[in-house]
């Protein structure tokens, strides 16, 4: 009998040694919850994380090692807010706020879980200098891959007229429009480009009206960011205009029309975050994906027939990205 009650003793420490050891370190379950504005299949933002999570778990060993789990669509910010403090309090590892909207919410809700460590972006703020240590910040340099697709777009055109529909004049999107143009100034200054901003991240309808402004001016190529491309996809496939994209591959939605895509891969950032929380760095450092770190990176269209110097002349762009030789106005 006497056996038996130790043996349940040891076995009950044995517990809770296990549960002590929490899901970051000490080989347990990684657990970690994101937020997004839109739906984890927007072709854009909230999707390029969501794929960035499948492939740390897949790196991970599976969902035994790294659970995930994903709130989609919570573009009014309180609804997200009340989200991530409902994470935190379950004790997720990381819960990350994918999107700059999101950064007054987090500043209130980080010091209430300071064994939980947050992440948002785009952006480079940490919130160190208020006295948060928990939070992690992480941002795309988008404006590498615009320029790419910018140079592209320069050797593409015929009509010397290339359109831009834009969001809000902000974060990863500014950067990436200004690339693009840059890129498009550099290889053929008798091209004009006309950037559109539509005041909104998801209004389809908007994006499609400032597409047909575009193709009405005599725009032959275009490009865009944020999930609202959908809409000028769309019109861009219905009258045979060509398209770049970011964030995520928009291939699928025109096959024909679409040359390359600029990708976001966000899974080198999230293992980074996972081994320093790990090693117990709970926040207060930046990260950028760039196409050096491969957290940028080009995806053409195989089905379009993209010239073979057009691509060498995209290659050598990258390259020189890369290497320091080209360099792309921040």
């Amino acid at each position: 009998m006497r056996t038996m009650v130790k043996l349940l003793s040891v076995l009950v420490l044995l517990t809770m040694a296990v549960s002590a050891c929490g899901g970051g370190g000490g080989g347990g379950k990684f657990r970690i919850a994101v937020v997004t504005p839109s739906a984890k299949n927007d072709l854009a933002f909230s999707q390029s994380m969501y794929e960035a999570l499948v492939k740390v778990q897949e790196a991970k060993g599976g969902p035994d090692k790294l659970e995930f789990v994903i709130s989609e669509n919570m573009f009014v910010v309180d609804d997200a807010g009340a989200a991530i403090r409902d994470y935190a309090s379950q004790g997720y590892n990381l819960v990350i706020a994918h999107g700059s909207q999101y950064g007054s919410v987090l500043q209130e809700i980080a010091p209430d879980f300071p064994k939980v460590s947050f992440a948002w972006g785009t952006t480079v703020d940490t919130f160190v200098d208020k006295g948060i240590n928990n939070v992690f910040a992480y941002e795309a340099r988008s404006e590498q891959g615009g320029y790419v697709n910018g140079v592209l777009a320069a050797k593409l055109t015929k009509s010397n007229v290339i359109g831009v529909v834009g969001p809000i004049e902000t974060g990863d999107a500014k950067l990436y429009v200004d690339g693009f143009i840059a890129g498009v100034n550099a290889t053929n200054p008798d091209a004009r480009v006309t950037v559109n901003w539509i005041g909104s991240f998801s209004d389809v309808a908007l994006a499609s009206e400032a597409a047909q402004t575009h193709i009405g001016a005599g725009a032959d190529v275009m490009a865009g960011t944020a999930q609202m491309v959908v809409g000028a996809i769309g019109v861009a496939k219905d009258n045979g205009v060509l398209w770049f994209g970011t964030q995520a591959s928009q291939t699928s939605l025109a096959p024909d029309i679409v040359v390359a895509n600029q990708i976001y891969d966000w899974s080198g950032t999230i293992l980074e975050m996972m081994d320093l929380i790990d090693k117990g760095t709970l926040g207060g450092q930046a990260f950028a994906i760039t196409l050096a770190n491969k957290g940028l990176y080009i995806e053409y269209n195989s089905a379009y027939d993209l010239p073979a110097d057009v691509r060498q002349l995209a290659d050598d762009t990258v390259e020189g990205i890369i290497s320091g030789s080209i360099e792309v106005a921040p």
